[in-house]
């Protein structure tokens, strides 16, 4: 089976204070500051996914993106407009339809220590299901979304906002969250996206210092819709929760510099 991968990379990270850029570009190894430096988080997510056919979607300093990461053979698709994760989806429908490929996996470019065993299983699980989620238990449930589960089916994955509301009771049995990255086939996944595509929420946000509803879509609705159809959506458990840390902060910056430095640097790259 060959198995192909998209990475998305659109976001500015608003919540990375003093830095400009685009985060995925943001170094492991600082030099002249946290923010300048060696082997950014992208190079280390590329450096672990499975051989095979990638992309990434990208928006903001897109033109950075493409110049850092020119000699690894992708595939850039432009989200025009920061309209989710399902749009991030969406924006790179050509690639999804005309690669080859059986299977797909989808990251995020700001969590670089997935392993290449964490994909791999992913990729396996699909034997049994026509999408996988990867999950993990951390300290604090807290801001997360949770996978709501029947055994080893996934229903749904309710956000933080709206789990928080239900009885103490049922916040106890959902201990799984969602680390937002998956495995999908690749046939079951085409057969949603137009659904996905149809389905938008209206979102209030603040646009050009005005709130306004805007559309946006979710990878998250594509679980809820094949499970109500029949479909089976499975998940894997992550190592541990450092394993799908986010990098969306000065302070887990820092905290993925120092792992990285300590636990998972190459000996060469001491030189």
């Amino acid at each position: 089976m060959k198995t192909a991968s998209l990475i998305l990379a659109a976001g500015r990270g608003s919540r990375m204070e003093g830095y400009g850029g685009n985060k995925t570009l943001l170094p492991l190894l600082p030099d002249k500051s946290f923010y300048e430096g060696r082997h950014p988080i992208l190079f280390h997510i590329l450096a672990n996914l499975p051989p095979g056919p990638r992309a990434v979607v990208v928006n903001h300093k897109k033109d950075d993106v493409i110049k850092a990461t020119r000699d690894f053979d992708l595939h850039y698709h432009e989200q025009p407009e920061l309209n989710g994760t399902g749009g991030a989806l969406l924006a790179a429908l050509a690639f999804l339809e005309t690669e080859e490929y059986d299977r797909l996996i989808v990251t995020m470019g700001d969590v670089p220590f997935v392993k290449k065993n964490t994909y791999m299983e992913l990729v396996r699980s699909l034997k049994d299901h026509a999408l996988i989620v990867l999950g993990f238990r951390p300290k604090s449930r807290k801001q997360y979304g949770v996978l709501e589960t029947d055994g080893d089916q996934v229903k749904k994955i309710t956000e933080w906002k709206y789990w928080k509301k239900y009885p103490e009771e049922k916040q106890q049995k959902l201990q799984i969250c969602n680390s937002g990255i998956y495995a999908a086939k690749k046939d079951a996944l085409l057969r949603y996206l137009p659904v996905l595509a149809s389905r938008p929420h209206l979102v209030e946000k603040v646009v050009n210092g005005r709130l306004s509803s805007v559309k946006e879509y979710f990878i998250t609705d594509i679980i809820e819709y094949m499970h109500d159809d029949g479909l089976s959506v499975g998940y894997t458990l992550s190592e541990d929760e450092e394993e799908v840390m986010g990098i969306d902060d000065l302070a887990a910056l820092k905290r993925a510099q120092n792992i990285y430095e300590s636990r998972l640097m190459p000996k060469d790259m001491n030189n």
